[in-house]
């Protein structure tokens, strides 16, 4: 059974469990008997787990922002086999061509 939000217009907020097919119905206050109307709520999603809200977070915002990537201007990636942005211009070797098949070069 679900618990639901109840307002009394009296005593104020109280929580009630109540069947589904009831869900619409207003329920009996605790305090002084009186129908108190259900109020809409949030869902407790507090009570899920950290590891899960964040996947729901990250899912949520990948939705409609898709992730940005960035790309050095000499297309080296940070190791910068090219000589830009290096002390000392690195030389091409064998093993530097082999590591990078698809670069022919710049």
């Amino acid at each position: 059974m679900p618990l639901y939000d109840y307002a009394c217009p009296g005593c104020g907020d109280f929580s009630a469990f109540a069947p589904i097919a009831h869900a619409s119905a207003p329920a009996a206050c605790p305090a002084c008997g009186e129908d108190a109307p259900r109020v809409i709520t949030a869902p407790a999603l507090a009570l899920m787990p950290s590891a899960l809200r964040q996947a729901h977070a990250r899912s949520e915002k990948s939705a409609h922002e898709p992730r940005r990537a960035s790309k050095r201007s000499c297309g080296c990636h940070g190791s910068h086999t090219c000589g830009t942005g290096a002390a000392k211009p690195a030389l091409k070797t064998a093993a530097a061509s082999a590591a990078r098949p698809w670069m022919l070069g710049h």
